[in-house]
C-alpha cells in the first residue's frame, strides 16, 4: 500500500481487482515474465484469450503483431530460446495484444544492445504516433528520455521536475539532458535535502468507450486458456508428467506391499525337555499352521536367550520334563512361551495364536486318547467377521492408501504450479491481465483434477489386479467421491501456494499439512469416533476422513450410493469452501 499520495488513471484510482482497468492498460516488466515453455505464437494466443478478444479476431490480430514486431520467423520458437532483443519485442507484442489505451513499460530496454534498442523505440514511436497509445516508460538512458514528449526527473523516489525535455534543458541553461538531470539532483540535495516531493498531478480524461463486464463465455475462455497453458507445461516436462501420472501407483505399491498388519510365518524354536510322543504332537501342531515357521531346536536356555536377542526367532517354546506323563494323567502342567515383545502388536497377536493352537491341541488330544472333548470354559465367545472374512490387512490398507495418494500427489502438483510462476516471474501475467483470482486458480486446478481422476482409475485397477481388492460396492459413489475429493486436495494445494514464495517451501508445507492430519486424524490409524478434543474436530472436518469412509464402504463393505451419500455431500461442500479460501488468500497485486 502507498504510504501517501494518490494516483488516478482514466479519472479514478486504480484497484488491483478492477478488471475493466486492466482491459485499458498494457504492461511490460523489466524482466521477461512470459511463459518460457510456450512458443511465441502460443504466448500471443494465450494473452489474446485472457483479454477475451473475440475469437474471430484473434488470428488476424496475432498475424498483424507478428508482422509489425518482426516475429514471423520466430513464431514457432520456444520463448526460452529467443535472443534478448526478440524477447523484448515479444513482450511488447503481448502487452499491446488487446490494443490498450495506455502502455506502461518498466525499463524495457535494460540489457538490450543499442541496435535492438533502436528497433524497439521505433515500435514505441509507431504505437504512440500512429496508434495513439499513451506510453509511460521508466528508463535510465538519457537518449531515450529525449525521445519522450514529456519526462519526469526523479531522485530517491522524489519528483524533481516534469516538463518537455527541451524545456527542462533550457530552464537550467544546459546543453544536454544528462547535465540537466545532474543539476536538478545537486540542487535538491544541497538546498533541500529533506524537502517533500513536488506534487505534480496528471490526469487523463476518462475514455468515453467503456468496456462491458466480461460474460460467462469470456470467463470460461480465460479459465480454459490457463488450463491449456498448464496442460502444455505438464506435457513438455516428462519427469513432472511421469510423477503426476505414475507417482500414486508407485507409492501405492510401496505402501501396499511394504505396510502389512498380517502376522504370519512367525519363527519359533522349541526347547523340548520331555521328548515324548505328546511333546512331539504339540510341536507338529505348530508346524502345520501358516502362522508359524519352525527353526532348529534350542539346545539350552542360553541358546534361547541368544536367538531371541538377535531376532533369529520370534517365539521360544519350552516343554518341561514329564509333560506327556502329566498330560496323560490329567495332572496340571505348564508350557513356557517366550515372545519377542519389541513390536507390541505383533507380540500380542502371536500370543493369541498360541492360545488358540494350544486349545486346539488339547481338544484333539482328549478326543484321541479319551474319546471325549476337553472340558469347555464357563463362557465361550465365537467371533464372526462381517467384512474382510479372510482377516487380511491389505483389504484395510488399500482403501486408505487410495485416500492418501489422491491427497498427497494432486495437492503438491497444484501447489507447485502456482509457486513456480512466482519464482519464474510469470505470475506478473496474473497481475496485469483481466483475469480474476478465481479464474486463475480454476484454470490451474482443472488439469490436476483430470490427472487426479486418471490416477484414481489407475489406483482402482492396481487395487483389483495386484492386491485382489475389487470394488464391491457402488462404483458411481466411489467415482463421485473421488472427483470431489480431488477437488478438495488440489484446492488445498492452491491454498498453501498462496502464501509460499518458493517451490521448496510449498513442497514442505503441503506435504506436512496434508499427510500429518490425514494419517493421525482421518481413521487410518484409529477410528475417528475414538478421537477426542481437537483430534475429533479435525477428523470430522478433514476431507480425507470422509473419503476413506467412501473407499472402505465401496471396496470392503459393499455399500451402495445411498449409504455413502452423506460423505459424498460433505466433500462436495468442502471443495468450494477450500477453493474460496484459496482465492481470498491469493493476492491480485504483488507486494
Amino acid at each position: 500500500p502507498a504510504t501517501s499520495g494518490e494516483t488516478k488513471i482514466f479519472g479514478k484510482t486504480p484497484s488491483a481487482d478492477d478488471m475493466e482497468f486492466r482491459h485499458r492498460v498494457g504492461y511490460m516488466s523489466q524482466s521477461f515474465s512470459l511463459y518460457t515453455e510456450l512458443t511465441v505464437l502460443q504466448n500471443l494466443d494465450l494473452h489474446a484469450q485472457l483479454f477475451h478478444i473475440p475469437k474471430e479476431k484473434i488470428k488476424p490480430r496475432i498475424a498483424e503483431l507478428l508482422t509489425r514486431f518482426g516475429l514471423q520467423n520466430y513464431k514457432n520458437a520456444i520463448a526460452a530460446s529467443l535472443p534478448l532483443g526478440v524477447r523484448q519485442r515479444l513482450s511488447l507484442a503481448v502487452a499491446v495484444v488487446h490494443e490498450p489505451e495506455m502502455l506502461i513499460l518498466d525499463e524495457p530496454t535494460s540489457g538490450v544492445d543499442p541496435a535492438a534498442r533502436d528497433e524497439f523505440w521505433e515500435l514505441l514511436i509507431d504505437l504512440s504516433r500512429n496508434k495513439k497509445t499513451t506510453i509511460f516508460i521508466s528508463t535510465h538512458f538519457m537518449n531515450e528520455g529525449m525521445r519522450c514528449d514529456r519526462i519526469t526527473l526523479m531522485n530517491d523516489g522524489k519528483i524533481l521536475a516534469c516538463d518537455k525535455p527541451q524545456s527542462l534543458i533550457e530552464e537550467k541553461g544546459k546543453t544536454t539532458l544528462e547535465e540537466t538531470f545532474i543539476a536538478y539532483m545537486q540542487e535538491a540535495n544541497a538546498e533541500h535535502p529533506n524537502a517533500p516531493a513536488s506534487k505534480i498531478k496528471t490526469a487523463i480524461n476518462k475514455n468515453e468507450n467503456q468496456r462491458t463486464a466480461p460474460s460467462l463465455t469470456q470467463t470460461t475462455r480465460r479459465i480454459m486458456a490457463y488450463t491449456m497453458r498448464e496442460t502444455k507445461e505438464i506435457s513438455r516436462d516428462r519427469v513432472r508428467a511421469a510423477f503426476a501420472f505414475l507417482g500414486t501407483v508407485i507409492l501405492m505399491l510401496v505402501f501396499g506391499f511394504g505396510i502389512s498388519f498380517d502376522v504370519e510365518k512367525l519363527t519359533f524354536s522349541v526347547l523340548d525337555l520331555d521328548k515324548t510322543p505328546q511333546s512331539r504332537l504339540y510341536i507338529q501342531a505348530l508346524e502345520g499352521s501358516r502362522y508359524f515357521t519352525e527353526k532348529p531346536p534350542l539346545q539350552n536356555h542360553a541358546d534361547m536367550e541368544h536367538r531371541l536377542k538377535s531376532g533369529k526367532i520370534t517365539l521360544a517354546i519350552e516343554i518341561p520334563p514329564n509333560f506327556g506323563k502329566d498330560l496323560m494323567q490329567r495332572k496340571p502342567t505348564q508350557i513356557s512361551v517366550w515372545i519377542d515383545g519389541a513390536m507390541p502388536f505383533r507380540a500380542e497377536t502371536a500370543s493369541g495364536f498360541m492360545q488358540g493352537l494350544h486349545q486346539e491341541f488339547l481338544q484333539r488330544l482328549y478326543k484321541e486318547y479319551y474319546g471325549q472333548k476337553a472340558p469347555p470354559p464357563p463362557v465361550s465367545i465365537e467371533p464372526r467377521f462381517r467384512y474382510n472374512q479372510d482377516f487380511k490387512s491389505v483389504t484395510a490398507i488399500v482403501p486408505s492408501v487410495i485416500g492418501l495418494m489422491l491427497l498427497f500427489i494432486p495437492a503438491i502438483l497444484s501447489a507447485l504450479s502456482v509457486v513456480r510462476e512466482k519464482e519464474l516471474g510469470s505470475i506478473t501475467n496474473l497481475y496485469v491481465t483481466p483475469v480474476s483470482r478465481l479464474e486463475f486458480l480454476l484454470g490451474k486446478q482443472i488439469p490436476y483434477i483430470v490427472i487426479g481422476m486418471v490416477n484414481f482409475l489407475l489406483l482402482c485397477l492396481a487395487s483389483w489386479l495386484i492386491f485382489g481388492v475389487p470394488v464391491k460396492g457402488s462404483f458411481i459413489a466411489l467415482t463421485l467421491g473421488a472427483l470431489f475429493y480431488v477437488g478438495c486436495s488440489t484446492a488445498m494445494g492452491l491454498f498453501f501456494s498462496a502464501f509460499t514464495k518458493t517451490q521448496i517451501a510449498a513442497l514442505y508445507v503441503t506435504a506436512i499439512m496434508t499427510m500429518l492430519p490425514a494419517i493421525n486424524f482421518s481413521g487410518l490409524m484409529q477410528p475417528v469416533s475414538t478421537l477426542e478434543g481437537i483430534g475429533a474436530f479435525i477428523g470430522e472436518i478433514y476431507p480425507t476422513a470422509h473419503f476413506i469412509r467412501i473407499t472402505q464402504g465401496a471396496l470392503a463393505k459393499d455399500l451402495d450410493l445411498a449409504s455413502l451419500w452423506p460423505s459424498i455431500m460433505i466433500l462436495l461442500i468442502s471443495w468450494p469452501i477450500i477453493l474460496g479460501i484459496s482465492v481470498l488468500s491469493l493476492r491480485k497485486q504483488e507486494r
